[in-house]
């Protein structure tokens, strides 16, 4: 194996300092052992959530009742077309950021981009959460929940969805309109940022986006039921 040091003589070592008589090559620091010996094959065996998840709307199985394959897909349709245009809010996103870094440059700095980008990311985040929810892409800790058979996954998921999910969802919902609606009704303002910008549109999205985070957790309900009695995912 090259180690970096051609072969030569020993140095001389009575009474004197040590000088080897070859120096490393410059080449010798590229050569590298194979990658093989280097790190080990990386293997990805889990499948996530997501995965699980059908491209195809209708595609839900012969043997589901009428009124649950027609819930599911009447709310997946909702939360898809939502997640199509609440998507669009990226557009104006990207434009308030990058104007404001090109006036920066030129010495003039906007009083409202900052602001508009803010409210911008938060709008899309919790406008786009049913979305999210319906192509399973919420983090979540697995670790555990990975290796239970599909039964125990749907039982767990169900007793999930209507102890926490959908109760606190209710009351979410509720706080949210009535903080949305005052906002709205006394023209508040964020007191925050030189611009001041009126807060009723922005609060206003959340109750919208909990409703549809909500209705996709019925869903979500309805497919747990259907893996805890059949043992196997609907949209697989």
């Amino acid at each position: 194996m090259h180690r970096g040091l051609a072969a030569g003589p020993k140095p001389e070592t009575s009474g004197q300092l040590a000088i080897p008589t070859a120096i490393p090559s410059p080449a010798s620091f590229l050569c590298t052992p194979p990658l093989e010996t280097m790190t080990e094959k990386l293997e990805i065996a889990d499948e996530s959530i997501a995965n699980r998840r059908s491209d195809d709307i209708d595609a839900l199985p012969t043997d589901m009742p009428g009124w649950v394959r027609r819930t599911i897909v009447i709310i997946e349709r909702i939360s898809l077309w939502s997640g199509r245009l609440f998507g669009v809010l990226i557009v104006p996103l990207i434009f308030a950021m990058v104007y404001e870094i090109i006036v920066r440059r030129a010495g003039s700095p906007t009083v409202w981009a900052y602001d508009l980008s803010r409210m911008l990311y938060g709008a899309l985040f919790i406008l786009g959460a049913g979305y999210a929810l319906a192509k399973g892409v919420h983090i979540r800790s697995d670790f555990l929940y990975r290796g239970w058979s599909v039964k125990t996954q749907g039982r767990v998921d169900l007793l999930l969805y209507l102890v926490f999910f959908l109760p606190t969802m209710v009351i979410f919902l509720w706080v949210s309109t009535e903080w949305a609606w005052q906002a709205i009704d006394r023209a508040e303002r964020g007191m925050d940022t030189a611009w001041m910008p009126l807060l009723g549109p922005i609060k206003a999205c959340l109750p919208v986006g909990i409703l549809l985070l909500l209705i996709q957790g019925i869903s979500e309900t309805l497919k747990s039921w259907y893996a805890a009695t059949r043992g196997r995912w609907p949209q697989e």
